[in-house]
């Protein structure tokens, strides 16, 4: 080869390196604002915080990691390695340096940490509601997974060229939110996204063809049509029909919002039955399904305890009571018409359920009982409680106590309106003990100065439960029972007393039906509910009801005259036991779980998530081993066409196996050149490459009858129906042979050809 060859080559190199320096770049900047624009919705399903920023940083430094490690030539496996490397290491130090070696280096204590907070995470998920606080155990997930799958997006965009399918994962990833939390799609996210998705396509395309030319207009055509369905999108997604409010999968079924977000339940017009239920109790009771006890001041936050599998009545404990306390048990029939939740109706304090299918948990400190989501569908089940029926003096004697509770049943944020103090305050001015004080309250809000509408609220812009919401209320006096529950908690904390909210059911209307002597009462959608409760020593959490013409005060009767009413409350009257619902106490095992550094060991929980971890690990090696296991199968169906005279199959396994070697195969390259470059470059024997390239060439160029022909070439004498398979192997191995062992693991792991295989060759 003379110089000036030697220097163009060497120039057109530069250049090509060049134009690969630019396009990288830019299917870098290309996926990270799509890694951005697929983090935003997650937004809606966690509070924002620190884990946002968190996740993009660590997303950045991987892309940049990746990006500087091409340009040194840098095998894919071994840039992989370093951003895995990466990615491990800042987690660790973030969130796992406690158990780490030096802080930085994680040892088998950090991975039983990083399971528990997997596992801690995964419960918050399934017990609270969006948008869920960003605690240490969902950011180390959600940071851990953002890094993994900036992994995976800069492996399948930038070493396997393939942006169109990262594309498709971005968008997988962006519409998870809109499916765990229903509502309006984020347009400009999409939008974002979509711009991303462009932006990699067009450095993909611009990094293949040549410099100039009509390539490059037909890209700018190419924009310019993606420009106008973005702009089209913006402008005409507004105007399309929205979804309705969230229900439950099934037609006509409903569901259940445990966030307090009820109004658009309540509001909604069409009323169904969810249920049907019977109780031995001398009083219908209400039926509770998730407990709210963390206020952060905007929100009420459902609980997130231990939980313990279902196994007869020994996962609830045994209801405790102080000294004289009387307790009644009560046997209550509940069956499920049309309710799909996760959450299961049970009156309160539950002991024992029993008649359910499927897997379920109880959270022992609030007594709830969750399954699977949908779980509820169907069910028939029969709940056996346990109710404290302590008398007037004996309820009138205890206190409120704050001390017996977590703190999160007692806290109140900086900023809570002076209002709701204040009025606390003046309610009670004049009562002797806390229950009075309570019932003061109850009065209060049942009296004529209050008003139930599921109209006012939204009129007036406070349909929530936040401190704002609740000064609002209690200036309009006028709202619904998310506003009368909250309120009443909230009074109820400023006079130092433990709160908290429940979620669950009134209980319904009486119909003609009477089975084992029990009024079967019907359960309507909208009667949804929430009070409050209040804890007291000895007794437990008592429940009250504020909300003005709904449901039963609760009202206690002496020992000696039972239905003491109070002439200056227009409740009904009362009776010796709860007129409300059943007044609950805790078990023993949730005043373990009930005080902020109780340790209950759980060896059940510890072997779950050990299964998990490893059925999980069994998952991954499946997964991993699964395009390779596809790839040799459809290698080996190739073959055994070849061996029958296919030309196309015995030469598609060429260029299957230069594609998973990394060995560039473009779309102009024909036969013959592909097969140049692979005997001068990679050690190929020319006379098995001769075999498939003039078969190929044949196949492809000659007449039809051709092409039918079976002629004898040079080798052993067979003819080329034999020889096609065999040259065929003889080629691919001896490419594997030449390549890396690196290049050759990563052939074999994740086949860039399977991919590719998926389309038709024109």
């Amino acid at each position: 080869m003379s110089l000036s060859t030697r220097w163009r080559a060497a120039r057109s190199a530069r250049r090509r390196g060049t134009r690969n320096g630019r396009s990288d770049a830019l299917l870098t900047v290309g996926v990270m604002i799509g890694i951005v624009a697929a983090l935003l919705p997650v937004t809606r399903v966690i509070a924002p915080g620190a884990w946002i920023w968190g996740a993009l940083a660590l997303s950045a430094a991987t892309m940049a990691t990746g990006f500087l490690l091409r340009r040194t030539r840098m095998s894919a496996i071994g840039i992989s390695a370093v951003e895995l490397a990466l990615t491990i290491g800042v987690v660790t130090v973030v969130f796992l340096r406690e158990t780490a070696l030096w802080g930085i280096i994680p040892v088998f204590g950090s991975v039983d940490q990083a399971a528990g907070l997997v596992v801690t995470a995964s419960e918050e998920i399934l017990y609270s509601a969006a948008p869920m606080v960003p605690t240490p155990a969902l950011s180390f997930s959600v940071v851990g997974a953002a890094g993994l799958f900036t992994i995976a997006v800069d492996h399948i965009a930038l070493t396997a060229r393939m942006p169109l399918l990262a594309g498709v994962a971005l968008f997988t990833v962006s519409l998870i939110p809109a499916l765990a939390v229903p509502s309006a799609v984020n347009l400009w996210s999409f939008a974002l996204l979509a711009a991303a998705v462009l932006l990699m396509l067009r450095a993909e395309t611009r990094g293949r063809e040549p410099r100039g030319g009509r390539a490059s207009g037909a890209s700018a055509v190419a924009a310019g049509i993606g420009a106008l369905a973005l702009v089209a999108t913006l402008l005409i997604t507004p105007s399309l029909p929205q979804p309705g409010p969230r229900v439950a999968s099934g037609s006509g079924t409903a569901g259940i919002d445990a966030s307090l977000s009820l109004g658009q339940d309540l509001r909604r017009p069409e009323q169904i039955e969810v249920l049907r239920m019977r109780s031995t109790a001398p009083l219908p009771p209400y039926l509770r399904v998730a407990t709210l006890s963390e206020f952060t001041g905007a929100v009420w936050e459902p609980d997130r305890t231990w939980s313990l599998p279902l196994e007869g009545g020994a996962a609830f404990g045994d209801v405790e009571t102080g000294p004289g306390i009387e307790v009644a048990d009560y046997s209550t029939t509940v069956e499920i018409t049309d309710l799909s939740a996760s959450w299961l109706p049970v009156p309160f304090p539950a002991v024992g359920v029993e008649g359910l299918s499927g897997s379920w948990n109880v959270m022992p400190l609030n007594r709830t009982v969750v399954g699977e989501n949908g779980a509820t569908q169907g069910q028939s089940y029969v709940v056996e409680t346990r109710v404290p029926e302590p008398t007037l003096d004996q309820i009138r004697a205890a206190d409120a106590n704050p001390d017996r509770v977590r703190d999160t049943a007692s806290a109140l944020p900086d900023n809570l309106p002076e209002i709701i103090a204040q009025t606390a305050r003046e309610i009670t001015a004049g009562t002797t003990n806390d229950y009075d004080a309570l019932i003061a309250m109850q009065s209060w809000f049942r009296g004529s100065d209050f008003r139930y509408s599921l109209d006012a609220p939204v009129e007036q812009g406070f349909d929530g439960s936040g401190a704002d919401a609740v000064a609002a209320f209690l200036e309009v006096k006028s709202g619904y029972c998310v506003h009368f529950a909250s309120a009443f908690a909230l009074m109820a904390r400023t006079l130092d007393m433990p709160s908290r909210i429940v979620v669950g059911y009134l209980p319904g209307v009486n119909t003609s039906t009477v089975v084992d002597g029990q009024n079967v009462r019907s359960v309507l959608s909208g009667q949804l509910h929430a009070w409050p409760e209040v804890y007291f020593d000895g007794i437990g959490w008592v429940a009250f009801e504020p909300t003005n013409s709904l449901g039963t005060a609760t009202r206690f009767g002496s020992a000696t005259d039972a239905a003491q009413d109070d002439t200056a409350d227009p409740t009904p009257t009362a009776s010796s036991t709860p007129s409300a619902t059943p007044q609950p106490t805790r078990s023993a095992l949730s005043e373990n779980l009930d005080t902020p550094n109780a340790s209950v060991p759980l060896p059940l929980q510890r072997n779950l998530a050990a299964f998990g971890w490893g059925a999980f690990a069994v998952g991954m090696i499946a997964l991993l081993a699964a395009p390779g296991v596809v790839a040799e199968l459809r290698r080996r169906r190739l073959l055994a066409s070849a061996a029958r005279g296919d030309a196309v199959a015995a030469w598609a396994v060429v260029r299957d196996t230069a594609a998973d070697l990394g060995i560039r195969v473009a779309g102009s390259d024909t036969p013959r050149m592909l097969g140049d470059r692979l005997v001068r470059q990679h050690g190929v024997d020319a006379d098995a490459m001769s075999v498939l390239v003039s078969a190929i060439e044949r196949e492809s160029y000659a007449l039809a009858g051709a092409r039918t022909a079976s002629r004898p070439l040079p080798g052993d004498g067979g003819t080329e129906r034999g020889m096609l398979a065999q040259a065929a192997r003889e080629v691919r191995g001896q490419v594997m042979l030449a390549a890396s062992p690196a290049r050759r693991s990563i052939a074999l792991v994740a086949p860039r050809s399977l991919v590719l295989g998926l389309f038709p060759r024109s």
